[in-house]
């Protein structure tokens, strides 16, 4: 007993542990889902009294999270506490369109109803029709028409006229529920069925076949919609997106039941649809309340229904939910503005500024615009005068209010005062002395647009001027002379060479300069492939006194035309198509070969023979290193030797180790021909037995790399007896003369420097080899083949 009664104490003691870590956890992170979790259990241990506040706590955080609100009014339900749980239901059910809190809605309503006789049938039925208004179309309203059914069907019939119209009323409310598809959609058609048969044999072929049709394209419409809910995490909690996969995947799959539903599959009346696509959205936000881009489409499906007060309304809980979002904002007000409210969207706008200290240069910039699209100039310019004082108010105001007076009211005197008054306050902003010799420019003054240019580059830091300069210097290009051109590039290399922006030295020209002086939009002096040469060598210039880590060069294209881009110009989009096709390797990645990684390999040259296996790009242990493999790797070299031609064999034994793709064959013959190396002493054909003995194939060239002194590579001893020799000689003969004809046969290089190339090594190796007539090599043979 005492044991029990000590593991009690702990499990309290662990779960108050844990329990008051999910309230830490809460305090940090109001939105964690597991410390959620854990305090709505902990809930439901507690009495309604202490409860309560856990329950707040919860749905302040969660308001549309219908489960918490079941567990909330069914804790209330328990006492008894009908004022509490009313006032409960009054704040959760529109906004939780969820089958399961509505059934205990409709349960609490027959509890309070049940002992009122007629009274309390007729509330009961009206709400029951309450919650079919909202929610009869949800895919698991099935058991809710059932109820609603066997409820009718109940209600007491005192005389015949009483009996007929309620077997009228549960007619209608059968023949709703048999075209809407839900999960029990073909249970509630076999109700029907045996209803009407019922009531009257002769009337229910009639209205059995008329409903057939009906009820065959709501089943049909279930199955499709059954896939799309499928998908949908129904115990999901709304929380703010963070990008997680499930949260993306959630919202994917709301979008396409969303789609399938506005696609109205079941092409029934209007009104019905937009039923159910209402449903559809608000169950949406129950789980996806922080998504911003859901309550908008909700908002405008309703304004292009032509339902411009739901809208609105809609407008109004996201911005409950919300209150930090100023883009919804900025759509309410739309909204309103559009269709002429143009008091409620100044609230909208105000509610933007707030006090005025706090409002964003954004905020300040669009109410200027409003002002003057509903009240006039002169309400904008009164609201500038005021929003300049701002201690948020940024360069943006001044540029806006400045180019609105100029584009819109065509009076360039009062955008000069106002760029002028921003001067003074925004001198040290690049992006202001921009946009101020833009407008400069616009007006044809020249004269003014070198004096800002010289009044801002003696102010601003040399790291801050990059872009001034940058445009300064197109100007000149486009409106001065050569002199002031020269000047200004000069002038602006002395400045950014002491920052490191324009190279490692300031004095030195580069073809660069003439390319940039000599461009124009997306027209340029030059190649694509000279802009990507030039970009890479001044690249390399100002990179040559750096140890960079990693050395990616940069795309020709982008840094030859960022002048002109900051400028305000499209690159050459010719050029930037073709430059991207360039792809740079990242030498950072890559390591030194060392052939003690993996000793003893040999490539296979590409040489396919009938009977063989083609062994392209296959690798083989080479005998002159020492084998890994042990006798079976030796073993397994034997064997692919053996079936090689002689002069392959020679060759093949004498190539170095290669991990790595494998060359272009003509290439490697080519090299190899013209090497300086000298020959090898061949044995005499007089004396066949030592040539035998000593080479590893007999009657070949030493041009096919045999050497006399190095051992049979195929690993057997030859025979020394003369029968063997004569025998063998015979063999090796017939099939030296085969090798020699599937060599010649071979289809010769096409490119022409290959053919000079052989041609010029026939000639050295015809001359080195002297009077041998012997079988002749595989090689001498194709290079034969391939000069006559």
């Amino acid at each position: 007993m005492a044991d029990e009664r000590g593991i009690k104490v702990e499990n309290q003691s662990g779960s108050e542990t844990k329990e008051k870590k999910a309230r830490d956890v809460l305090l940090v992170d109001k939105y964690n889902v597991e410390a959620s979790e854990i305090l709505a259990s902990e809930a439901l241990g507690l009495p309604i009294t202490e409860a309560v506040q856990l329950y707040e706590q919860l749905l302040s955080t969660f308001p549309t999270a219908a489960k918490y609100w079941k567990q909330y009014v069914e804790a209330h339900m328990i006492v008894n506490n009908d004022d509490a749980i009313k006032q409960i239901f009054s704040r959760c059910l529109f906004d939780c369109r969820q089958i399961a809190l509505w059934r205990c809605y409709i349960r609490f309503i027959r509890k309070v109803n049940d002992k009122k006789g007629a009274e309390g049938q007729e509330e009961t039925k009206k709400a029951f029709e309450f919650m079919l208004n909202y929610v009869g179309s949800d895919i698991a309203s099935g058991p809710v028409w059932m109820e609603y059914i066997t409820f009718l069907k109940s209600l007491p019939a005192t005389n015949p006229q009483e009996e007929s119209h309620r077997m009228t009323t549960i007619r209608k409310v059968y023949q709703k529920a048999i075209i809407t598809p839900t999960h029990h959609v073909e249970q509630l058609w076999k109700d029907y069925e045996n209803f009407e048969n019922t009531v009257s044999r002769a009337l229910a072929k009639g209205l059995v076949s008329e409903y057939q049709p009906k009820y065959n394209s709501a089943r049909a419409v279930y199955r499709e919609r059954k896939k799309y809910v499928d998908d949908i995490d129904w115990n999901m909690l709304a929380v703010p997106p963070s990008g997680s996969y499930k949260e993306e995947q959630q919202c994917m799959a709301w979008k396409r039941f969303l789609a399938f539903e506005k696609g109205n599959p079941q092409r029934i009346d209007s009104v019905s649809s937009n039923s159910r696509i209402t449903l559809t959205y608000e169950q949406c936000l129950m789980y996806l309340y922080h998504y911003p881009d859901i309550w908008f489409d909700y908002a405008t499906w309703h304004a292009k229904n032509g339902s411009i007060d739901l809208a609105i309304k809609v407008y109004q809980k996201a911005l409950k939910a919300l209150p930090d979002s100023e883009v919804l904002r900025y759509a309410y007000a739309e909204l309103e503005e559009s269709r002429g409210a143009i008091q409620p969207a100044k609230k909208v706008y105000e509610s933007l500024l707030g006090d005025g200290v706090n409002a964003s240069a954004l905020a300040h910039i669009q109410f200027i615009r409003f002002l003057r699209r509903t009240e006039g100039v002169e309400a904008a310019r009164k609201y500038f005068l005021d929003a300049r004082k701002s201690p948020n108010c940024t360069y943006h105001v001044f540029v806006a209010y400045a180019m609105m007076a100029f584009c819109l009211d065509k009076d360039p005197k009062v955008a000069h005062n106002v760029f002028e008054a921003g001067l003074k306050r925004f001198m040290h902003e690049p992006g202001y002395i921009l946009e101020y010799a833009d407008f400069l420019c616009r007006l044809n003054d020249d004269r003014n647009i070198r004096a800002l240019f010289e009044r801002a580059l003696n102010s601003l830091p040399p790291e801050e001027s990059v872009e001034v300069w940058k445009r300064f210097t197109q100007f000149e290009q486009t409106y001065g002379d050569l002199a002031s051109m020269l000047k200004v590039e000069q002038r602006r290399k002395e400045a950014l060479s002491r920052t490191g922006e324009d190279g490692s030295s300031a004095f030195e020209s580069s073809l660069h300069d003439v390319v940039s002086r000599y461009s124009f939009m997306d027209l340029w002096p030059c190649s694509s492939k000279d802009l990507d040469y030039l970009a890479r060598q001044e690249w390399l210039v100002k990179n040559i006194n750096k140890k960079a880590e990693k050395s990616i060069l940069l795309n020709g294209v982008g840094s030859l035309g960022a002048e002109k881009g900051s400028a305000g110009h499209p690159n050459n989009a010719k050029t930037s198509t073709t430059s991207a096709k360039v792809i740079y390797p990242d030498t950072s990645r890559m390591i030194i070969y060392d052939p003690r990684q993996k000793q003893g390999a040999a490539l296979l040259p590409n040489t396919t023979v009938p009977g063989l296996p083609a062994a392209s790009n296959s690798v083989i242990p080479a005998p002159a290193a020492p084998l890994a493999g042990g006798t079976g790797t030796t073993k397994a070299l034997n064997d692919i030797l053996k079936v090689l031609p002689p002069a392959l064999v020679a060759f093949v034994t004498h190539l170095p180790s290669v991990d790595g793709p494998s060359p272009d064959v003509d290439i490697v013959l080519s090299i190899l021909l013209q090497s300086n190396v000298a020959p090898v002493q061949t044995a005499k054909l007089g004396n066949p037995h030592q040539q035998m003995s000593s080479a590893p194939a007999p009657n070949t060239s030493d041009l096919s790399g045999a050497n006399k002194s190095r051992p049979n590579p195929g690993g057997a001893p030859f025979k020394s007896t003369r029968e063997g020799h004569s025998g063998g000689k015979r063999k090796d003969m017939d099939r030296q003369q085969e090798d020699e004809t599937l060599t010649q046969s071979r289809p010769l290089p096409r490119d022409l420097f290959k053919i000079r190339q052989m041609q010029k090594a026939r000639g050295v190796t015809s001359s080195q080899t002297g009077s041998a007539s012997g079988g002749g090599s595989a090689f001498s043979g194709e290079l034969s083949g391939s000069t006559e």
